[in-house]
């Protein structure tokens, strides 16, 4: 199998991660509530990145809510010095499913409780604030209260890192001026190009950023250009649009989710797709499509 190694390190905080990570949103039940269809798959999924070299996963204890975090105990714990867990606060699951909004200091400070206790965790490496203003999108909002409320609990041991997710980069600005920020998590790929200038600048600082969505909202058209590159290079147009985002920026961490071994492998297989020069500038044009 090919190894997740091969697309090489990026230095999160005090941690060193592979750059082709594993997302564990899929390893819920449908609409990311409820267990898994196959819970025993979910587990075979998390033990097979790790072989292959994964040492980077992310999670929340609002997805399930709580079964992913306690799907991952049960299938790793006790974790590898190596392995870095990165989970996210900001948002909690009504009965029926819905996302709600969770930012006041006592519902972050239960968060971080609630992912300790189902990783089965003392410290959590990374903790991403989470911003729920829009599903897929960012919006203004102040973050001072927030980010002051997880620097505390930063003091207190129980938080390493603090990164940010789904935010505007005048929110990075503002969350960097208030505590260390390792990394930024937003919508990003081929067709939406929004953070290409925050990218550079994260990049330029060391700071990673990790895209969501590597295929989310492609047009018709968009979708068409990225099948025709796949032809060319004999691979699927997901591993094309993964390949594209390692070759995009050094400091680009990828958590494809998925709770099939085979596409775990697929995912994996794109740290060695080398997209040629020509392919690339072809790409450089999709987001250009009008969606």
């Amino acid at each position: 199998m090919t190894k997740a190694t091969h697309a090489g390190v990026f230095q999160l905080g005090s941690r060193s991660v592979t750059r082709m990570g594993y997302g564990a949103m899929q390893l819920a039940g449908p609409q990311v509530f409820g267990p898994p269809r196959d819970h025993a798959g979910a587990l075979a999924v998390l033990r097979a990145a790790i072989e292959s070299g994964i040492n980077h996963i992310d999670t929340s204890d609002f997805y399930g809510p709580h079964i992913t975090n306690q799907i991952i105990r049960e299938a790793l714990h006790p974790y590898g010095d190596d392995l870095t867990i990165v989970t996210k606060v900001g948002a909690k699951r009504g009965s029926d499913g819905s996302w709600n909004v969770a930012n006041s200091a006592a519902e972050l400070e239960s968060a971080v409780h609630d992912n300790l206790r189902n990783l089965g965790l003392d410290v959590l490496d990374v903790v991403n604030l989470r911003l729920m203003f829009s599903t897929h999108g960012p919006a203004e909002g102040d973050l001072e209260p927030q980010l002051t409320a997880l620097a505390e609990l930063q003091a207190k041991g129980l938080i390493r890192h603090i990164g940010l997710s789904n935010v505007l980069p005048e929110q990075v600005v503002q969350g960097r001026s208030i505590t260390d920020i390792v990394c930024v998590q937003n919508m990003y790929n081929l067709a939406h190009r929004h953070d290409d200038a925050l990218i550079d600048s994260l990049a330029a600082d060391g700071i990673a950023y990790v895209p969501f969505f590597p295929l989310g909202g492609f047009s018709p058209l968009q979708a068409d250009a990225l099948n025709h590159a796949a032809e060319q290079c004999k691979a699927t147009p997901m591993q094309v649009a993964l390949a594209w985002l390692l070759q995009r920026s050094p400091n680009i961490l990828l958590i494809p989710g998925t709770s099939s071994v085979t596409h775990l492998q697929q995912n994996i297989a794109s740290v060695d797709l080398q997209l040629p020069a020509e392919l690339l500038a072809s790409l450089e044009g999709i987001g250009a499509v009008p969606a």
